[in-house]
């Protein structure tokens, strides 16, 4: 029976039962990706941990990002997996995976390094249902929905998704003060339900493909991905005399050996019967061009996060009379007008997509995400809100514009038998690109700052009284550690200068040295030139993916004769190829 057939036997209701519980999935998921990055402060305080003491930056890296590597790596394979042993089974088998990890992340009775070494593994094999979860779910609303509607079901959610990891900033916010355990417990009653309610409603719709998995392809890409995402957590950190780790042997090598990786695999991948990474599927213009796109707004964006809560926390907010404690919270809070962004725009550009196509919403969408980014350099480090507030609007409505017809372009050309393995490659470019983009902007930052924050630091130091070799000192501070503590809100002048420093200032320097100004003041100049280096680069990223959006073409439905009737307006664009090249 096709999938036609299936679908009638359920009813019209039940296209809206997959998208309600995929969305939630979705949600779920991305939430628990950002939630940390305001949590922070209050879990490593109820660890009894520093996390700028020498070593800790690592642990408090891997905590971001242990997620975010696990779900890049695993998407693919779990893809695959969908396509040959059904993905509402995958998809139901994570969202209880996700359940599970998630209530033993907030039951640890360890503190200090046991403690942190248990919430980054039960973060890694959180990932893992996290990955089941966004590797299926696009293509459970694919099989679901008819070609016509799929615009606005992709749409939402993908917008859920995105938004997801904004609304994580201020849930992190809100409970992480009142117990740092409610960050991971809030998402299991959720995450719960949904699993009972999706082994109860979800069906799978597309026949099962029983191949041999491509074990070599899965390793030589697991290892190799993991090498390169692995010499960016480190190469941010700094190594011997150097700001960053570049020049660390390890880190050379994590690299270099994770490309070669890589580079077998695609050789692999040309050689096998039944690749998990199908390369020719790039034969297919909209799953190419829409790809690309995806990754290039991926790395305007995912570092864009940082940057900003960084701007807020660590400078704007205690300018304005905020403690350091309160900023977490009250950054996660000012955020909002991002989401807002997505949540206009997202399920309106889907809609749209569906009648006209979505080769100029995705254009359109980058293209205001550019000047969002020229906005942002140009303000002030100090600036008015408003006009920070605007600034966040258009960036979000210019990320939503693109990203659901993106993917619903990117879906809708695939096959249907390989919608699984088609989504979890375009899932791997979405969540690679947010890893290597905290990397990227963390390192134009990072040298930024390198380049006037020392001396910037010791003249501050050294106008209130602090002894000119200890000023000295405290100026040669990483960068890395000065981003990280603006981060997690957190004023480090008091403990690097020390009680017996301190006490020999007079009441009135000691006090404005400690104080919620000096800090954000000292670092406002040295962080603005980091900022106009990182923006300039998101700007060119999202600069050339609206001429990958451009060059997507007019819409692109995949006739596949035994799982869907062609749609007779959707003929590919001139110059594209023909629908038979996805076949397998």
């Amino acid at each position: 029976m096709n999938s036609l057939s299936s679908l009638s036997s359920l009813g019209p209701r039940y296209k809206w039962v997959a998208l309600s519980n995929t969305t939630l999935g979705v949600l779920i998921a991305t939430i628990n990706s950002s939630i940390l990055l305001i949590a922070l402060p209050d879990i490593f305080r109820g660890l009894r941990i520093d996390p700028l003491a020498p070593g800790n930056s690592s642990y408090l890296l891997w905590l971001i990002m242990g997620y975010l590597v696990v779900t890049a790596v695993l998407v693919v394979a779990f893809g695959r997996l969908g396509d040959m042993y059904g993905r509402v089974k995958m998809y139901n088998a994570g969202f209880a995976i996700f359940t599970i990890f998630s209530v033993l992340l907030s039951v640890t009775w360890m503190t200090g390094t046991a403690g942190v070494l248990w919430l980054i593994i039960m973060r890694i094999l959180q990932g893992v249902g996290g990955a089941l979860l966004m590797a299926n779910s696009s293509a459970i609303i694919t099989d679901a929905f008819p070609a016509d509607q799929r615009g606005l079901a992709l749409g939402l959610n993908m917008v859920a998704g995105i938004a997801g990891s904004f609304l994580g900033l201020v849930i992190g916010g809100v409970l992480a003060p009142l117990d740092w355990r409610l960050v991971f417990l809030v998402s299991v009653p959720f995450s719960l339900f949904g699993t009972v309610w999706g082994y109860l409603k979800l069906r799978d719709l597309s026949p099962r493909r029983h191949h041999v998995m491509d074990w070599w392809g899965n390793i030589t890409f697991a290892l190799g991905l993991v090498g390169v995402l692995v010499a960016i957590t480190y190469g941010i950190q700094p190594h011997g005399g150097h700001i960053m780790g570049w020049t660390n042997p390890w880190v050379l090598a994590s690299m270099l050996g994770g490309l070669l990786l890589l580079g077998i695999f695609c050789l692999i991948e040309t050689k096998v019967e039944h690749p998990m990474f199908h390369i020719d599927l790039f034969k297919i213009r909209a799953f190419s061009y829409g790809n690309l796109a995806s990754l290039l707004a991926g790395l305007g964006r995912g570092g864009l996060l940082f940057i900003l809560i960084i701007w807020l926390q660590g400078i704007w907010l205690p300018r304005h009379g905020y403690s350091f404690e309160s900023t977490p919270l009250w950054a996660g809070i000012f955020m909002l007008p991002l989401t807002v962004g997505f949540l206009v725009a997202g399920p309106l550009s889907g809609w749209l997509s569906d009648k006209y196509g979505a080769r100029w919403f995705a254009t359109g969408g980058m293209l205001i995400a550019a000047l969002s980014f020229v906005w942002f350099a140009a303000l002030p480090v100090n600036f008015t809100y408003w006009m920070f507030a605007a600034a966040l609007f258009a960036n979000g409505f210019g990320m939503g514009l693109f990203s659901s017809p993106n993917r619903a372009a990117i879906m809708n050309a695939l096959p249907a038998n390989r919608r699984g393995v088609g989504g979890g490659m375009s899932t791997t470019f979405q969540n690679t690109s947010m890893v290597l983009s905290i990397g990227i902007f963390f390192s134009l930052m990072i040298a930024g700052l390198a380049g006037s924050l020392p001396a910037t630091m010791q003249s501050g130091l050294a106008a209130h009284g602090v002894p000119a070799s200890q000023a000295h000192a405290v100026a040669g501070l990483p960068p890395v550690s000065v981003l990280f503590a603006s981060l997690l809100g957190y004023n480090p002048v008091q403990s690097l200068l020390g009680s017996q420093t301190l006490s020999q200032l007079s009441p009135t320097d000691a006090s404005y040295l400690t104080g919620h100004t000096f800090f954000p003041s000292l670092i406002s100049g040295p962080f603005h030139d980091g900022l106009v280096i990182a923006f300039v680069f998101a700007i060119a990223a999202c600069l050339v993916a609206a001429a990958a959006s451009w060059l997507m073409g007019e819409k692109f439905v995949n006739a596949d004769d035994e799982h869907e009737t062609p749609v007779d307006y959707a003929q590919p664009e001139a110059g594209a190829p023909e629908p038979e090249a996805a076949r397998p």
